[in-house]
């Protein structure tokens, strides 16, 4: 009999580890490009402690779509496609079913870190029955940004937030990080030395790509200064490439953008994943605080990022190569400032 117990117990012991094993997070991230790769560390985090099955992100797929097979994120899914908009509803007029497509949304997932909501409104109270309709789950709400001065990186406030919530014993988290947290694959790679080429530039005459848009005007250094940065580079023999998007397309005068092209090449209207290939195939990057800029630091190239009314030791890019400038003028987007160009080109030159 005790044979039998022995192997029942060793059953027991196996479905309890494949049940492990499976256990799946997701996490609703509603922000930008940046935002969601200052989530990465949290994604790794909760695959290491709670979710060996997996981490799902749930948000706006434009901005998404490259992570699953380059980073820690196993899938991504729209936010638009599952009517969360549900979840906000007051008390009382709030309903859902059986067989609740939004009931079906969650029913794979055992540990949920919503960045949508706030602690105990109806989206929170709403979202965690729904989860539980299904299944037994963790659910916690965090705050996209504290409601007071704090003084550690925002991707530790977010890993904090949830140790905290989950009553995870954990040791404290640091953000440097060594390794790259996006890595493009070898067709990302070959799409960025095509896309290269075709505007007669090899990866092996050192292009760097100068991005100077932002999401907010306020934190674009002006545009005088990336141009002499340009020619510093391109006088040491680097192959300056210029990156626009939608953006910077309707910000830049034509005037403007003739200096620009007078000063590298300009690439324009690339996707997403378009970009990521000419980032991985280039020997640096030069930007503004911009979701393009945390990009080029998470895929672990020579990255220089000029700060001005935002604090970098909250929002700096996270990477292995990351240098971080920060300008004392008043006027961050008017002022020409010599003394920075040289450091944004010596660092990119070391």
């Amino acid at each position: 009999m005790s044979g039998r117990s022995n192997i029942i117990d060793k059953l027991r012991e196996m479905l309890a580890i494949a049940a492990q094993r499976g256990t799946r997070g997701a996490i609703l991230q509603p922000g930008a490009i940046g935002d969601c790769i200052l989530t990465l560390p949290l994604a790794e985090m909760m695959k290491e402690t709670v979710c060996p099955g997996g981490v799902d992100i749930i948000g706006h797929t434009e901005y998404l779509g490259i992570l699953p097979g380059r980073s820690c994120v196993d899938a991504v899914r729209s936010l638009d496609s599952m009517s969360l908009h549900r979840l906000f509803a007051g008390e009382g007029d709030f309903e859902v079913a059986d067989g609740d497509p939004l009931i079906m949304a969650f029913a794979g997932y055992s540990w949920i870190a919503s960045f949508l909501g706030e602690p105990d409104s109806h989206f929170e109270k709403n979202l965690i029955f729904t989860v539980n309709c299904s299944h037994s789950a963790e659910v916690m709400t965090l705050a996209m940004k504290p409601a007071d001065k704090h003084n550690i990186h925002i991707s530790d406030f977010y890993r904090k937030q949830f140790v905290e919530q989950s009553q995870l014993l954990s040791q404290e988290h640091n953000s440097a990080v060594g390794m790259p947290l996006i890595r493009p694959t070898q067709a990302d790679i070959l799409r960025g030395k095509e896309i290269l080429a075709e505007k007669g530039i090899m990866p092996t005459r050192k292009p760097v790509v100068i991005h100077p848009g932002s999401g907010g005007a306020h934190k674009c250094w002006r545009l005088d200064n990336f141009l002499a940065v340009a020619r510093m580079l391109a006088k040491e023999g680097a192959e300056v490439v210029f990156l626009f998007g939608p953006a910077e397309a309707e910000r830049f005068s034509e005037p403007a953008i003739a200096q620009i092209r007078a000063a590298g090449k300009l690439l324009t209207n690339l996707s997403l994943a378009e970009v990521l290939g000419v980032l991985g195939c280039s020997w640096g990057y030069i930007g503004n605080d911009s979701g393009i800029t945390h990009l080029a630091a998470a895929v672990g190239i020579r990255t220089v990022v000029v700060f001005g009314p935002t604090e970098p030791a909250i929002y700096g890019p996270l990477g292995p190569a990351v240098t971080i400038l920060r300008s004392n003028e008043t006027d961050f987007a008017g002022a020409i400032s010599e003394n920075l160009q040289k450091k944004a080109a010596a660092a990119l030159l070391a």
